[in-house]
């Protein structure tokens, strides 16, 4: 993997990320969930950050738009369906928190993005941006040990936002505008990965002044701390894994810190907040340990690993380390996350027979576990679909397994994203009318729930191209790059659909009049927004 930076710098011109919370540290910790309101003497002690803001939340979105569009064009930059429905599973329980504490207010809940963008780094961070977006690496996800110490980090960076933390970092020197800051805290970023492009960012002066930034930014993450606990516990995740996160960070810290201009040292690890911590536990309470993962956690921890390392010799050894654990004495879960990476690395080596048997050692695995079926189910069908050495028998079988059948369309309730996208990929293979038009159908009911899916809307543009709707297809291209914030290509596909229509008309065949009125009232959209975004360049 290069050692390029998340964000680009993109013709010359730096690309910002205000990354308020790039390391997570837990320092206020205690042995009961605190209740809302609580006055113990311990939380009143901290400090109250986010009582205030300089920036408005409009105008903090529109910073975070800006910022997430250079993120989603980054090649680093990932949408696994597959690992984000995991970590969703997580995120929404916490939002959910966040709302009935009041953490979260209903002006930031309309406002705000509350997305989360996942990175192809290796590294062990996560960090907060601007409106409610928020960066994951798969370097965290590979070395969380449970749904817990995953909860206990985003519960951490969620409370950097509702705390309105970025807003007080560019209110600490009014002197500094946000663009600057970002792009000094942008070398911090880049610095974790590469010395050199860390100080082809942090120059001159700025560096001073971006330590000045950073260092204000202990007692936010003192208060993150403490509001991100209470988030994760009122959410029902065990509170030990907001401590035994606490090991992994350290050891993170070290092994980032090149002594030249270490992200992490932006939220050091200082003894005092260490002392902090141990003293909120209990009186006699034994060491913290981790908990064993389930096997749905090490399935998707090894994906995690797999998928931020997909060299050919990385994929390799995960196929011998499969081999060797047969003839050891592991514990289940290791075995199935090990067997899981061996099976997808297979896939992704182009080997459908390896992969499937590797499949058939996890299904028995894992046969017992509830959790566990759903992924299995979909990387088998992974497997199949990218080995694309089905019969048209054994296709129209997996799209049955799927619940990919024609009149049986799932309600909103039950669907799930990696389903849908394999449905999808299934049906293009099928090309079967009423095939395509069912899971047109379910990415359709999707999108009314979720209309900012870009992922979705692409997905939905390849069906709509299959059926020769042409029109379609481009309005569904255009909305999947609004989607990623790139308003001048999502005006480029709205402006080729118009074309096409004008095509159609000269030759005697008049668009649908609703098709029609839809692109037209997204292209004055579009065009305001583009607008907009050229008045803050």
């Amino acid at each position: 993997m290069n050692n390029r930076p998340l964000a680009l710098i993109n013709k010359g011109r730096i690309a910002i990320v205000l990354a308020v919370a790039c390391a997570w540290l837990p320092a206020s910790l205690t042995a009961q969930t605190p209740m809302p309101g609580s006055t113990d003497s311990a939380s009143s002690s901290l400090p109250q950050l986010g009582d205030g803001s300089a920036l408005a939340s409009a105008e903090e979105r529109r910073l975070g738009d800006r910022i997430a569009a250079e993120l989603f064009r980054d090649p680093d930059y990932l949408d696994d369906p597959v690992l984000a429905d995991y970590v969703q599973g997580v995120w929404q329980p916490l939002l959910a928190a966040a709302r009935l504490r009041g953490e979260l207010t209903p002006e930031l809940d309309e406002r705000f993005a509350w997305h989360i963008m996942l990175g192809r780094d290796r590294t062990v961070n996560a960090f907060a941006l601007p409106g409610g977006y928020l960066g994951v690496n798969l370097g965290l996800l590979a070395v969380v040990s449970s749904r817990d110490e995953l909860a206990s980090v985003l519960g951490h960076e969620l409370s950097h936002v509702t705390q309105r933390h970025i807003s007080r970092l560019i209110a600490k020197d009014s002197a500094q505008t946000p663009w600057l800051i970002g792009a000094m805290i942008l070398g911090a970023l880049a610095a974790s990965k590469s010395a050199d492009a860390g100080s082809a960012l942090m120059v001159g002066g700025q560096a001073v002044a971006a330590q000045n930034q950073l260092n204000f930014s202990r007692d936010m993450e003192r208060e993150a701390d403490r509001v991100g606990f209470g988030v994760m516990t009122q959410a029902g995740f065990d509170p030990l894994g907001f401590v035994t996160m606490f090991d992994k960070l350290q050891q993170a810290a070290r092994l980032n810190d090149s002594g030249n201009y270490p992200y992490l040292r932006s939220h050091p690890l200082t003894t005092e907040r260490i002392a902090d911590m141990q003293s909120r536990l209990p009186l006699g309470a034994p060491h913290a340990v981790a908990t064993a993962p389930t096997l749905l956690h090490a399935m998707m921890s090894t994906r995690a690993k797999v998928l931020s390392n997909p060299g050919v010799d990385a994929l390799r050894s995960w196929l011998a380390q499969a081999d060797d654990a047969g003839s050891r004495m592991l514990p289940v879960a290791q075995q199935a996350g090990t067997v899981y990476g061996a099976a997808l690395a297979a896939s992704l080596l182009r080997e459908p027979v390896q992969a499937r048997r590797y499949l058939a050692r996890l299904q028995t695995l894992t046969a017992v576990d509830m959790q566990a079926t759903a992924p299995v189910r979909w990387l088998g069908a992974e497997i199949d679909l990218n080995a694309r050495d089905l019969t048209p028998a054994q296709l129209a079988s997996l799209a049955t397994s799927l619940g990919l059948t024609q009149g049986a369309s799932l309600p909103l309730a039950q669907m799930r994203r990696p389903l849908l996208i394999l449905q999808a990929q299934l049906a293009l293979q099928l090309k079967q009318a009423d095939i395509l038009s069912q899971s047109i159908q379910n990415l359709q009911t999707w999108l009314s729930n979720q209309p900012q899916d870009a992922l979705v809307w692409q997905t939905l543009a390849g069906l709509y191209g299959a059926q020769n709707q042409g029109l379609r297809a481009l309005r569904a291209e255009a909305e999947a790059q609004a989607a990623r914030l790139d308003y001048t290509g999502a005006m480029d596909r709205l402006r080729a659909a118009q074309d096409l229509m004008r095509s159609n008309e000269a030759l005697g065949r008049a668009a649908d009049h609703i098709d029609a009125s839809i692109i037209d009232t997204r292209q004055r959209q579009i065009a305001e927004l583009l607008k907009q975004q050229a008045l803050k360049h």
